[in-house]
């Protein structure tokens, strides 16, 4: 079975010695970022921040959350966005994490994940996220690069006074952005009695945000004082459900899907889930059929090509893939997620000097996306730049968490590349993390 998405970042979490490692993924997908964008730039415009400097990143967990660790990136569960009902109940979670933001709520805390934009960074937040999910925050020792610190120092678990502090911030965006902050209190509503769960049983939404009687009151009081300022927003409605739709067209089985494709009320929308759910049962014929459908109901929108190249891609269908790919280019130049797909597209049909170049240019835009960084490696490799190969895969794998396996690739990458050189020095960089690791052992 298909799993999500060919983009993904995989984290790596070492808790004691005792535990074994272990994976978290970060869902990468062009069209539900794009749409979560969406459904964000209103409420961080009400709260003075900037659309184009935060990131809404899923965590494929179908346990409910979200948090922020910076003033860069929220980071929600697979599994909210799909318990979401509407836009509105989605757009108040991003605008109470908003409020953590703008309230100064991450200051205070002694954050270890600064660069969070960095697949490195994202291990670090992912790593502590998994531990005080599990309910045992503690657990986190060594993360990402090997930093020693706990879960509850990486990790953001709020005070009931910012809590309340977000909750009224939160409800001032929604009402300033005209959206219906009745999403708020149905929210609150999904995890009320949470608090008397033992901490194994709680979501981890009502772990790190804490949960009472008081707290649901003074958010029913805010909604109630705001609803005269809801207004229609049909944009919202339909970003959120391409986001779900999607998200669930490819996490839940495709007889699930088919049989509910249309309930979102958007054709397109329902072309799509149809389209997934095809390919994911093999039949190649019908899913073309659904996504070309779609596609000439909305021909400029890269993200349906994107989803075009992807079946063909994953169906073998190599060079197809490429002119689906190169489309969705041609419509989203500066999209790192398509453009790392095309270069993959590219590679695989051993246009490898032109995928390079492709490659080179998702990396400097979106530096977290590690099969990018592996397809990389791999064409420096067929154009013969060995030194350079393993100098990516040296990167790689430090951006991983997997830094025995990087010191071995960024020594040879040392012994191999001009000293002195740019990239020499970048393998002289994965050299002293991975040392510094090694003397903390």
């Amino acid at each position: 079975m298909l799993v999500l998405r060919l983009l993904t970042i995989c984290m790596f979490l070492t808790v004691t010695a005792a535990n074994p490692v272990r994976a978290l993924t970060l869902l990468r997908d062009p069209d539900i970022e794009y749409a979560l964008d969406q459904l964000a730039a209103p409420v961080l415009k009400a709260a003075g921040l900037s659309p184009a400097r935060i990131d809404v990143l899923v965590i494929d967990d179908r346990r409910l959350n979200a948090f922020v660790v910076d003033g860069n990136n929220i980071f929600i569960h697979s599994g909210l966005l799909l318990k979401m009902k509407n836009a509105a109940m989605l757009q108040s979670v991003l605008a109470h994490e908003a409020a953590h933001i703008s309230n100064g709520h991450l200051v205070r805390r002694p954050v270890a994940a600064r660069n969070a934009r960095t697949a490195a960074g994202l291990g670090a937040i992912l790593a502590a996220a998994a531990a005080v999910a599990a309910g045992g925050p503690e657990a986190a020792g060594a993360v990402a690069l090997g930093a020693q610190n706990t879960a509850r120092r990486l990790f953001l678990v709020h005070t009931r006074a910012e809590e309340n502090s977000a909750d009224n911030s939160g409800l001032r965006y929604l009402a300033a952005a005209g959206i219906d902050p009745q999403g708020a209190v149905d929210v609150i509503d999904i995890f009320r009695g949470q608090e008397a769960l033992s901490s194994a049983r709680q979501d981890p939404y009502a772990r790190t945000h804490p949960l009472s009687s008081d707290r649901y009151r003074l958010v029913k009081r805010l909604a109630d004082g705001y609803k005269d300022k809801a207004r229609p927003n049909p944009a919202a409605d339909y970003w959120f459900a391409r986001a779900k739709g999607k998200l669930s067209a490819f996490q839940r089985s495709p007889k699930w899907t088919l049989t509910r494709a249309g309930e979102s009320g958007y054709k397109d929308v329902k072309l799509m889930r149809q389209a997934i759910a095809y390919h994911r049962n093999s039949r190649l014929k019908k899913a073309l059929g659904a996504i070309d459908a779609a596609i000439a109901m909305r021909p400029k929108d890269p993200y349906l090509h994107e989803l075009r190249g992807q079946i063909l891609m994953e169906s073998r269908q190599t060079k197809a893939a490429v002119a689906a790919y190169a489309r969705a280019t041609n419509l989203a130049p500066k999209n790192a997620l398509i453009l790392g797909a095309y270069g993959r597209a590219l590679l695989a049909t051993g246009q490898t000097q032109k995928a390079q170049k492709v490659l080179e240019q998702a990396r400097a835009r979106d530096g977290r996306d590690a099969r990018v960084m592996r397809d990389l490696a791999a064409s420096h490799a067929k154009l013969g730049n060995n030194g350079m190969a393993s100098l990516v895969t040296a990167e790689r794998y430090a951006m991983l968490g997997r830094l025995k396996d990087a010191g071995i690739h960024a020594k040879r990458a040392s012994d191999l590349l001009p000293r002195g050189s740019g990239g020499w020095q970048r393998a002289q960089d994965v050299l002293s993390a991975y040392e510094a690791v090694k003397k903390r052992k």
